[in-house]
């Protein structure tokens, strides 16, 4: 009897050890997904469709900033309406409408909310974000290339003549193929969230330059206008 509730304890503890420590397998893209939601909320801009345009619509159409039609579509007039309802309430005017801007319109986009404890990490969202950029527009390029796009990103959002946020210089029309070909919503490896922590600490490879190109590519007349600075990898850094 002793040898058998010797055996039954045993048997007890060593299956309360297993659930205690075992930890199911989590699938690679599963977790990306889970912290690319995290640190990259919900944001709407040029281009956006959906629900969560037509409310923002909504508030603008009740609130007389923008004289149209509800459709869901985030064009041109959503845009500007946007940005003068950002002008009017002190908030950063760039035409994008991230958590700020959805909480001043009184509104909740899908993926904003975060947990307690990641209130108040502003600088972590910049560098997620950032990294995102960096991710569709410089992947395969070296990494000193990483970290230079992420600086042009920078310097345009020190510029008066680009809008005053990481998210309004990335999402702004026509800025970046990443965005237009959805290659922002990638989840970025590494080297991608190291170099736009690196240029978010001030290094700039790219000496200050605000445009970059890979004249493989470019279709933009205009883009060849720019004073070619230095080259890095494939891509040309100018002003």
């Amino acid at each position: 009897m002793k040898k058998f509730t010797i055996i039954t304890m045993i048997f007890v503890l060593t299956f309360l050890s297993i659930l205690m420590f075992y930890e199911p397998e989590v699938n690679v893209g599963e977790a990306g997904s889970r912290y690319n939601d995290f640190l990259a909320p919900r944001i709407l801009y040029w281009g956006s469709q959906g629900q969560d345009v037509k409310n923002v619509q909504w508030q603008l159409v009740k609130w007389k900033y923008l004289i149209g039609d509800v459709d869901g579509v985030y064009g041109a007039e959503t845009y500007r309406a946007v940005r003068r309802f950002q002008a009017k309430n002190g908030l950063a005017v760039d035409g994008v409408v991230g958590p700020s801007t959805a909480a001043a319109l009184g509104i909740t986009l899908a993926g904003t909310a975060a947990p307690a404890s990641a209130q108040g990490i502003n600088r972590t969202g910049d560098e997620y974000l950032l990294a995102r950029a960096i991710h569709g527009e410089a992947r395969g390029e070296p990494y000193i290339g990483k970290v230079a796009v992420g600086a042009v990103i920078l310097n345009r959002v020190r510029s008066p003549i680009f809008p005053n946020t990481v998210a309004g210089v990335i999402y702004q029309p026509l800025a970046f193929t990443a965005v237009a070909d959805g290659q922002i919503n990638l989840t970025p490896d590494k080297d991608s969230i190291k170099a736009a922590r690196d240029a978010l600490n001030g290094w700039d490879p790219s000496y200050g330059c605000l445009y970059y190109w890979n004249p493989a590519t470019a279709t933009s007349r205009w883009i060849w206008s720019r004073k070619v600075t230095l080259k890095i990898g494939k891509h040309w850094f100018g002003i």
